[in-house]
């Protein structure tokens, strides 16, 4: 008896919670979405940056 208890008090406690995150969470990744677009970004520039100044050590180092 006291475990159907819990099973329901916790049925009562989640369902709303689980309501809102599935409410929120496309709301969520919209908003992050451009906040990602920018570290994609600022990662490949990093990425072109580090390339070219590696460069002369590839082209020196050769096979």
């Amino acid at each position: 008896m006291v475990t159907l208890l819990l099973w329901l008090l916790l049925w009562v406690v989640c369902w709303p919670l689980a309501i809102l995150a599935l409410v929120l969470w496309p709301i969520l990744y919209l908003l992050t979405l451009p906040l990602r677009l920018a570290g994609i970004a600022v990662e490949s520039v990093f990425a072109l940056l580090r390339a070219l100044l590696m460069l002369p050590a590839r082209v020196l180092r050769g096979r």
